[in-house]
């Protein structure tokens, strides 16, 4: 089976409603009560919650823009264009109104509803196998977990709701939680998934799995300066066995998705049910206009300069794979598939975790903690695979994290990490001169703002 096809089950769910409608009964009781009885009925949600991973908020466009068009290499090359919401990222001036921030909160928290409604009434359901009860729990406080981690990283203090939301009118105001409650109920959350899920194999590897939640578990540790209980939790993950470096030509192949290197990704299909299982991710961040393969409607959302493709030495097999470079010398992203169907119906896969983002991470972790060599061990694991020199420069921190850190915009180009890496390491007045530290969040969008004055806004918005 190539791919998993989530089915989107029909939920109606609103984290927030206005204050004046009337609910006596609201739907989604209605529905959830008299729906989730069986096995087969759960496992339909659980899909449910899968598919919002696919919804445009989260990783169709939502998270790859936020990840990628604040950073150094990544621009807007129609800044004006789809009412400069992407343009906005770019240049540093996001707006409450921005919509790609409004479908990041508001799609984050309806996969966050999906899993509570799970892991609210699996407890109840009969299973015919104990172990997949267990796994699904585990992998729906995954989804939580990563939600919550994508939404803390974009806005700092967010709601933390844990369980499910029968009547919105309920969480009227209700204020933002702290980012340390919010961090604490990641951690929990994962490492509670991580005893649950299974070791991954060829009929799991579409799902959540062990080694899933280690990685993610490593990046939260990471992202909070915890090193030494990062390098513990990604020590696991490359002690399973589990997953290697596969050959660059390999990596992003849309006949070799979710080989050993891929740790979990979102799964998409093109030319599935009228074109809609597709990402848009080829459309919106390529150059403008450009045409191959008779496809053309390109919006350049997120090109990539000519500096950082020159980055890349002429003998580095990602050079051309990873990238590539126009005539005119922009250069784009080649890790999402050209479409066969229409623009915005691609069929490759995000990847959200994988093992050579370990790996980075581990070298950046093991030179934090002064041990340069084993650092350097690790840094040359992604030289090799690229075929490019290993690094034998000086051995002194900031040299062999500034060696570090090169691979990872080179390895990791586009798959969302480049602004959150500059923001966890307290890089982003030196690399991106932004001394407004306001500009680090973004604005909570204006119209939760608007339905719930207890939300308070970021500063300086």
């Amino acid at each position: 089976m190539k791919k998993l096809i989530f089915s989107i089950f029909t939920i109606s769910v609103l984290m927030f409603s206005c204050e004046n409608e009337l609910i006596q009964d609201p739907n989604t009781n209605k529905v959830a009560d008299g729906f989730y009885t069986n096995e087969a009925e759960i496992e339909e949600a659980i899909n449910a919650t899968y598919a919002v991973l696919q919804f445009s908020g989260n990783y169709d466009i939502g998270l790859p823009s936020v990840g990628e068009i604040p950073g150094e290499d990544s621009y807007d090359e129609t800044p004006a264009n789809d009412g400069g919401n992407y343009g906005q990222l770019d240049l540093y001036n996001v707006i409450a109104q921005n919509s790609i921030i409004a479908n990041i909160w508001n799609h984050s928290y309806i996969g966050i509803q999906r899993a509570n409604i799970v892991l609210n009434r699996i407890e109840s359901i009969e299973y015919s196998n104990e172990d997949t009860k267990n796994s699904r729990i585990g992998e729906m406080l995954f989804l939580r977990s990563l939600f919550y981690f994508n939404l803390v990283r974009i806005y700092g203090d967010v709601p933390l709701v844990t369980e499910e939301v029968s009547n919105p009118q309920e969480y009227f105001g209700q204020t933002r939680t702290s980012e340390t409650e919010i961090y604490d109920q990641i951690k929990l959350d994962l490492i509670t998934a991580i005893d649950l899920l299974p070791i991954r194999n060829e009929s799991n590897k579409i799902r959540v799995v062990k080694t899933a939640g280690q990685a993610l578990l490593g990046k939260v540790e990471l992202t909070l300066g915890n090193y030494a209980e990062a390098k513990s939790i990604l020590h696991s993950v490359v002690n399973s066995g589990i997953h290697d470096l596969v050959p660059i030509a390999e990596v992003f192949a849309s006949d070799n998705e979710l080989n050993s290197e891929i740790i979990f990704a979102v799964q998409f299909s093109s030319g599935v049910n009228g074109n809609s299982e597709g990402t848009d991710a080829y459309r919106m961040f390529n150059p403008t206009g450009r045409v191959e393969g008779n496809m053309t409607g390109t919006k350049g959302h997120g090109v990539l300069k000519p500096s950082f493709y020159k980055l890349y030495s002429d003998n580095d097999l990602r050079k051309g794979t990873y990238v590539g470079v126009l005539e005119s010398g922009i250069a784009y992203n080649r890790k999402i598939t050209i479409p066969t169907t229409v623009v915005g119906d691609a069929e490759s896969d995000w990847i959200v975790l994988r093992y050579a983002d370990v790996i980075l991470m581990l070298a950046e972790i093991e030179n934090e903690l002064g041990n340069s060599d084993q650092a350097i061990q690790y840094l040359n694991q992604i030289n090799n695979r690229a075929s490019i020199m290993e690094y034998t420069g000086a051995t002194d921190h900031n040299s062999v994290f500034q060696a570090i850190d090169l691979q990872r915009r080179l390895e990791l180009v586009w798959e969302g990490h480049r602004w959150f890496d500059l923001k966890r390491q307290g890089r982003t007045q030196e690399v991106l001169g932004i001394s407004n530290n306001d500009l680090l969040l973004m604005p909570l969008p204006a119209s939760q703002i608007a339905t719930d004055n207890a939300l308070e806004q970021n500063p300086g918005y």
